[in-house]
């Protein structure tokens, strides 16, 4: 199956008054048509600087998008396509949903006419009809009385209502893919799971791909077919959910899978952290980046980043561990989920 989207080898620095920040140092990856791909890592490892990307909507400066960086859509590199070009793909084919809602929002502008804009610029709609439409897409992301509340101003609506109205501005004229960056940010669990299940059910009856950017693994177990697991800018492991809860080989996925809360953590137990700090990349390590923080490090993984190593059909990894002279090491248990050989 041929993909939909397909990110070779990008890469994508920041030019600031210290240097050259080298934010996405070289991530491939493939999206699938009805498929959901999870990007997940600490804040800073470059999930969103990515997301930005793909949409071209990165500031240049200090923003740059190296030229060896391709991104193919419908046979077109992304990277080299025009603004004009780019204008009519954003909200038409490919959809975006922002971290914060309540920043994302117009404040002056009511909900309804918020919506209607992107099918006036994108399908030609005149502004009656693209109001009745932006009805019935709060219709559709469950939100109440939709007829009063397309009336009514951001302010007027709670995180998660807003976050509703945000799906809905993102998914109004039917894109192929929508990224969702880091959706359920700022939320409680229990709005969490219904913006994600809703995300999910969407998906399913519109049939879009999804990127999903977030730092926690806990929000992708549910929704996600495929993850890639970031830090420092490079891909550290990539597979399916499975192969990730399951069967994850590189230390920061399992330090990762540590910190998701479990259902048996007791009152006032404190949570499980990782130790140390991301490298600057103003001048990234030559070797694993992770290196500085990994319990199980050698010296060959601070010289040299290791090449893949195919777990599965569709599991790989970047470790040294998974070299045949490297130390046996057994996998802890983690986060809730027996991972034991």
């Amino acid at each position: 199956m041929d993909p939909l989207l397909e990110v070779k080898n990008l890469k994508v620095s920041f030019h600031t008054y210290a240097g050259e920040v080298h934010a996405v140092r070289g991530v491939s990856f493939r999206l699938y048509k009805n498929e959901t791909l999870a990007i997940v890592g600490e804040s800073g490892c470059g999930k969103s600087v990515t997301a930005m990307s793909i949409m071209r909507l990165l500031p240049r400066p200090p923003a740059e998008i190296k030229e060896e960086s391709e991104i193919i859509y419908k046979g077109k590199n992304l990277v080299k396509m025009p603004e004009e070009y780019l204008k009519q793909l954003r909200g038409s084919e490919i959809g975006l949903i922002f971290q914060n809602s309540l920043t994302s929002l117009n404040p002056t502008m009511n909900i309804g006419n918020q919506i209607a804009e992107s099918l006036m610029l994108h399908k030609g709609m005149k502004h009656k009809d693209a109001f009745q439409e932006a009805i019935k897409m709060l219709k559709l992301v469950h939100i109440p009385n939709p007829e009063k509340r397309a009336r009514q101003f951001p302010h007027e609506f709670s995180g998660g209502m807003g976050q509703r109205v945000m799906i809905a501005i993102a998914l109004a004229c039917n894109p192929s893919i929508l990224i969702a960056d880091e959706p359920t940010t700022a939320l409680d669990v229990t709005i969490q799971a219904e913006i994600m299940d809703l995300i999910k059910e969407l998906q399913a009856k519109l049939e879009t791909s999804v990127i999903l950017i977030t730092h926690d693994l806990g929000v992708v177990a549910g929704a996600a077919d495929r993850i890639q697991v970031m830090y420092a800018g490079l891909i550290l492991e990539r597979g399916t959910v499975d192969d990730i809860f399951y069967n994850a080989w590189q230390p920061y996925t399992w330090a990762l899978l540590q910190s998701v809360p479990r259902l048996e953590t007791k009152h006032k137990e404190e949570l499980h952290s990782i130790s140390g700090t991301p490298p600057d990349l103003l001048d990234p390590p030559k070797g694993c980046p992770f290196a500085s923080r990994c319990p199980y490090v050698m010296k060959i993984c601070r010289d040299i980043f290791p090449d893949a190593t195919r777990i599965s059909d569709t599991h790989e990894v970047h470790c040294w561990l998974q070299h045949p002279d490297s130390p046996k090491v057994e996998r802890p248990i983690l986060g809730g989920y027996n991972h034991g050989n």
